[in-house]
């Protein structure tokens, strides 16, 4: 099949066109003097560039016609990527003025992926002038992505072992992914697309950075843009499609990340067109839930969550799913759930929202026992990473699970809290909030924090060094109102001090009306112990008798 624009070109033409399919490479050879001699002098007589894709085996399989300046590669569905370097495919095509490499040349090498890209010049009587080729380099620390090869002349053109080169540097190319690979390490280029102030997106996509980090990503790349318009198919524009797919390949990355929640059909167009995973912070955070709920309650609201998200993208064919199928942003149900038919997964769906229900049951149970036995109940709430489990410890000299990571605790750990004239309360660490918490995870997990509404008290703690802790204060007001516990007492405390300079917490706290702590540090915490102190048993003697 001949692919570009026939139009006007003679029958004659046209059918030594066809005769190019029958033509064969010996395997090893760039091409051959015959073969460029027909291309350049046919090319002359139509007045149009002609171009070939071949294969590693030598055998002609696209025929393009283009104008005068170019060619325009065809779709090369037959030619999938997967995790291979390069696509096993290489461009020969004319240059009438006998012109080196375009830009548009070194492009589709590039986004393409080809093996190499040749161009031939057409010289006298359209005999074959210079050659002039180019090929993808493996990761670099100068990054660079390509290499252009100083022209030949043609007839001079020696019959190298193309097969030999080809292979070493594929090989080549792929020892640094496939080390990272091999190690279960995916590499991603983050991607930032919104019309919001810049300064919040910035700070959206620190905090994706954080997550991917969290979720033992490597982030070789970030991109964003700023667009008038989101485009509805891709988000970003065609320019900055063909950037994610050079940088991808130039950083030899296998993943994208967006920084906003992707319909099923974004997914699968982005899959399409850049060849690679892709994900949104939807996902990302699902699959750290994933890794890190421990307790039967957790677990079942995590693969609830992930269900309940995953259930618009199982409609429909193509490779989007089987993309998402696995590694970073498929744990949890797994392949195998993913790929069941709709009826199972909502069968799967109803059984593990009874479980909920049974689950949430057991907790009633519990919270009554502790409100009969007239214990007050603290709970520390704030954003994810502000130093909850640390200070959990640190009160009651306790081991709980602390890191400095998104998310480091999902299930709820409750410890005593002993204070002079045998006073006690029991002190809970609760997961993190974040800005912009998935809807279905909001939904999985109002259950676990519905635990809080027994509080007599919450201790709302701030990490102070972060530049954007006025935000995270903010993001942590709104949940606690949208799941309806801004009613309950709480204590503004400022962590992390020993990051910051005294007269700086010193003005924040005063502004704020907030105790300052380190929870690192023992001796800093009598402030709180006696602001707790004073509200369950002083300021609210009178609620407590009620209860």
């Amino acid at each position: 099949m001949i692919h570009g624009n026939t139009t006007g070109l003679k029958s004659s033409q046209l059918r030594r066109l066809e005769r190019i399919y029958r033509r064969r490479i010996p395997s090893g050879i760039l091409v051959t003097q015959e073969l460029g001699r027909y291309l350049t002098e046919l090319s002359q007589e139509i007045g149009r560039q002609i171009g070939i894709i071949v294969d590693r085996e030598g055998t002609v399989q696209y025929v393009i016609v283009g104008d005068e300046r170019e060619i325009v590669i065809p779709v090369l569905e037959n030619y999938p990527l997967g995790r291979k370097p390069l696509r096993g495919v290489r461009c020969i095509h004319t240059h009438l003025k006998d012109e080196p490499l375009s830009q548009d040349d070194l492009t589709d090498l590039a986004l393409l992926r080809l093996d190499v890209m040749t161009a031939i010049g057409v010289g006298e009587r359209g005999l074959p002038a210079h050659i002039y080729n180019a090929y993808l380099l493996p990761l670099n620390p100068e990054g660079e992505l390509y290499r252009i090869e100083p022209p030949r002349w043609f007839h001079a053109l020696k019959e190298e072992n193309f097969s030999e080169f080809i292979s070493a540097l594929e090989e080549e190319m792929g020892r640094v992914i496939l080390r990272d690979v091999d190690e279960g390490v995916e590499r991603a280029i983050l991607v930032s697309v919104g019309t919001e102030p810049r300064e919040e997106q910035m700070e959206s996509l620190s905090e994706l950075r954080s997550l991917a980090e969290t979720s033992g990503v490597r982030v070789v790349d970030t991109v964003w843009q700023r667009p008038k318009r989101i485009n509805p198919k891709y988000l970003v524009g065609e320019g900055k499609i063909k950037e994610i797919i050079m940088k991808g390949l130039q950083k030899g990355a296998t993943m994208l990340i967006f920084d906003r929640e992707l319909s099923p059909t974004q997914v699968r167009e982005l899959g399409k067109i850049t060849e690679l995973k892709v994900i949104d912070r939807t996902q990302l955070i699902l699959d750290i839930f994933a890794r890190r709920a421990l307790s039967r309650d957790g677990k079942v609201q995590v693969e609830l969550a992930q269900l309940r998200y995953l259930l618009p993208k199982l409609t429909g064919k193509g490779t989007a799913l089987s993309r998402l199928a696995g590694g970073i942003g498929g744990r949890g149900p797994g392949e195998t759930k993913l790929e069941i038919d709709r009826r199972r997964v909502l069968k799967r769906i109803a059984h593990l929202e009874r479980e909920l229900e049974g689950l949430k049951q057991g907790r009633l149970q519990r919270r009554k026992r502790r409100a009969r036995a007239g214990i007050p109940i603290v709970s520390i709430v704030g954003y994810t990473n502000a130093g909850k489990s640390t200070l959990l410890n640190a009160l009651t000299e306790s081991e709980t699970l602390v890191e400095d990571k998104l998310f480091a605790t999902l299930d709820t750990a409750t410890r005593r809290l002993r204070f002079p004239e045998e006073r006690e309360c029991l002190i809970t660490d609760t997961v993190g909030f974040i800005q912009d918490l998935p809807a279905e995870l909001k939904k999985a997990f109002r259950a676990t924090l519905e635990e809080m509404e027994d509080a007599d008290l919450l201790i709302h703690l701030v990490d102070i060094s972060h530049p954007q802790f006025k935000k995270h204060i903010e993001a942590v007001e709104r949940i606690l109102e949208e799941i309806g516990l801004l009613h309950i007492p709480r204590l503004l405390v400022f962590n992390k001090i020993d990051l910051v300079e005294p007269h700086i917490v010193e003005n924040l706290s005063r502004r704020y009306g907030a105790i300052p702590i380190s929870a690192k540090d023992k001796n800093t915490l009598k402030r709180l112990l006696e602001g707790i102190e004073e509200r369950l048993w002083k300021e609210n003697r009178g609620a407590m008798a009620i209860r």
